[in-house]
């Protein structure tokens, strides 16, 4: 399906954006987990999560959804898994085959997992390489690179493993074989990333020792406790709508019960030092996790900045909308240091370059990273999405400043993560 994108006069109104998905993935998982029964509520019906959700239930785990679309998952303990019947489809989720694997790596059965178009281009090496170390027999296409991936697990091990890059998936992957595995896993990050997975492990009694960039665990002495949740709306997805009032003229957008953890919230920051009109009010707590609303404004003025280092993990996902806004920020602002994303749903650099290329975008592409020169007009015209939801959405926020009409081609990648995101953006122009 494809969309076409007028330029805006105003974004005016209050949203709430969809429940955040990575916590989506982890809530179905880790009660799958648990010896009892686990309740999560507001969880994200979108495609990904539901990936999570079907790869539990194929492992045998009963899971229910009651009228009011609460879940229900009947979690039966740590070693109560069954081989699945068929090969798993993971659909487009990273997160599903990547944290999945992990799990599975402690599992005594043979699984083969699999995933549309662009996950099986998608890098695997990066978890097979340290289950491999734990003691999981794991193989892949391509000389392990690429699924499908087959695993027969078992009889784990501890390891101490460096990460190489920053990377909420692998660091997951490992901690949740860690459950399964003999003796202490110690897993090391260059720089932190998201910490959803250490959290809801740490409310489940999970003895976790966290300092800095290393997290250490052992196998649990009695079964993981089950739990309630009700998930906090998602950061990246509410991302786009504080840059497109932060572009769009005479805006003003009120984004309700935003999760606000602090390994999610880099591009805060970052919009911060380009200038921009953001203010965070009514903080609460909600499923151990700081969740707040966010008012933000149309923001002249705005300057180039340079982003790097550590800082990078924490706006991985905000990278297309950050290009978006460097458009319009006086000055050269420049990304470094962030090669992983040249492995997303597509190599999101490359995407973001050759689209605003053609809206007219002094962009340059670096290894790791792009520099752009602002700000600049757009000009609509049509664009690609590579079916990856957030460049789709990045580039619908572009066609909102850009003169004349911006087609999004295959726009209906975005229910892989945002499936009102077209009605929401309807809504705050009206």
């Amino acid at each position: 399906m494809n969309r076409i994108i007028e330029e805006a006069n105003s974004l005016k109104g209050e949203i709430t954006p969809p429940p955040d998905k990575s916590i989506s993935h982890r809530a179905v998982m880790f009660a799958s987990l648990a010896k009892g029964e686990s309740r999560i509520k507001n969880f994200l019906w979108a495609k990904d999560p539901i990936s999570s959700l079907n790869a539990m239930k194929s492992l045998g785990v009963k899971i229910e959804v009651n009228d009011i679309k609460e879940i229900i998952v009947n979690g039966q303990g740590l070693q109560s898994l069954r081989e699945p019947d068929d090969v798993i489809d993971c659909g487009n989720s990273g997160t599903t085959i990547r944290l999945l694997s992990g799990i599975l790596a402690g599992q005594p059965f043979l699984s083969v997992l699999t995933g549309d178009e662009s996950l099986r281009q998608r890098p695997m090496k990066r978890i097979i390489e340290p289950l491999r170390q734990m003691g999981a027999e794991i193989y892949s296409r391509a000389e392990n690179r690429f699924p499908p991936i087959v695993i027969k697990g078992g009889k784990l091990k501890g390891i101490s493993y460096e990460m190489p890059i920053a990377s909420a998936q692998v660091k997951s992957a490992i901690l949740l074989a860690g459950l399964f595995a003999k003796g202490e896993t110690t897993v090391k990050e260059p720089h932190k990333s998201r910490d959803h997975t250490e959290k809801m492990l740490k409310s489940m009694g999970v003895d976790l020792y966290i300092k800095n960039n290393t997290i250490k665990i052992s196998p649990p002495s009695q079964e993981l406790k089950p739990f309630d949740i009700n998930i906090p709306n998602d950061f990246s997805s509410a991302a786009f709508f504080i840059g497109g009032a932060c572009l769009v003229p005479n805006s003003e957008v009120i984004i309700k019960n935003v999760c606000l953890n602090e390994t999610r919230t880099g591009f805060l920051e970052v919009l911060s030092s380009m200038g921009a009109k953001i203010e965070i009010f009514n903080l609460k707590e909600k499923a151990g996790e700081t969740v707040g609303d966010i008012i933000v404004k149309s923001s002249s003025g705005l300057k180039g900045v340079t982003v790097q280092g550590e800082i990078i993990p924490r706006l991985i996902d905000e990278f297309p909308i950050l290009c978006v806004i460097a458009t319009q920020a006086d000055g050269l602002t420049i990304i470094k240091d962030a090669k992983d994303l040249r492995a997303k749903e597509s190599d999101r650099i490359k995407a973001m370059v050759t689209e605003l290329s053609k809206m007219g975008v002094p962009i340059k592409e670096l290894e790791e990273g792009v520099e752009i020169k602002g700000p600049c007009k757009l000009k609509g015209t049509e664009v690609y999405s590579y079916k990856d939801h957030r460049i789709a959405m990045a580039l619908s926020i572009a066609g909102l400043i850009a003169e004349g009409k911006t087609t999004i081609k295959d726009a209906d990648c975005v229910d892989i993560s945002f499936p009102e995101f077209y009605s929401f953006l309807e809504i705050l122009q009206k």
